[in-house]
C-alpha cells in the first residue's frame, strides 16, 4: 500500500538535544499529523530500545509559518549552519576562526540535508531536491550561498 505524504521536508539537521525541519504542507493538516507521528514514532522506538517508559520530548513543536520569501530562501541555511554549535559555540556572535575546518565540518555532518544539497548523497530519498535547484540552482550555487553566510553572518541577520 502506497502512503500518502502528509509534507515535504525542505530542509533538516539533527542536533544532540533538538532538531531543525523546514517542511511544506501537502494534506491539510499535514505538518501537526507528520509531527504527531514523528514524536510518537520515536518515543516508542527510544523507550522500546532503552527499556524505558515516558515522554521524551517537553511541550509540543513549534511551528512558524514563514510569511516573507526573504525568509523561505534563508531557512536552509540557518538551518545547515546549526551544527557549527557543536564545534563552535558562539560562532555567530564572535565569528568563525576557521572557514575551511568549518566548511570541512559542515559537509561531513550526516544528520542534516546539507550534504543532498550540495550533491553528496546522504538522505536523497528525504528531501524535495527540486526545492534547492528552483531557488539556488546547481549544487555548487547552493554551497557558495551558504559560505557566503558563514562568512557575513552579520550581513544575513545572525548576529
Amino acid at each position: 500500500k502506497s502512503r500518502e505524504n502528509l509534507v515535504e521536508i525542505l530542509a533538516f539537521c539533527m542536533m544532540p538535544n533538538h532538531f531543525h525541519l523546514m517542511l511544506k504542507q501537502v494534506k491539510k493538516g499535514g505538518i501537526t499529523e507528520f509531527m504527531r507521528k514523528l514524536g510518537t514514532g520515536y518515543t516508542n522506538y527510544f523507550n522500546k530500545k532503552y527499556d524505558r517508559v515516558g515522554s521524551l520530548f517537553q511541550g509540543k513543536y513549534k511551528g512558524q509559518l514563514i510569511k516573507k520569501e526573504s525568509h523561505f530562501i534563508h531557512l536552509p541555511h540557518y538551518i545547515h549552519l546549526n551544527p557549527l554549535k557543536i564545534v563552535s559555540p558562539g560562532w555567530k556572535e564572535r565569528g568563525i576562526r576557521d572557514n575551511k575546518k568549518a566548511n570541512n565540518f559542515l559537509e561531513k555532518y550526516r544528520w542534516s540535508s546539507y550534504k543532498d544539497c550540495i550533491g553528496k548523497k546522504n538522505f536523497p530519498s528525504v528531501i524535495n531536491q527540486k526545492f534547492y535547484s528552483e531557488f539556488f540552482g546547481k549544487p555548487q550555487d547552493y554551497k557558495k550561498s551558504l559560505k557566503s553566510w558563514l562568512n557575513n553572518p552579520i550581513e544575513v541577520g545572525l548576529r
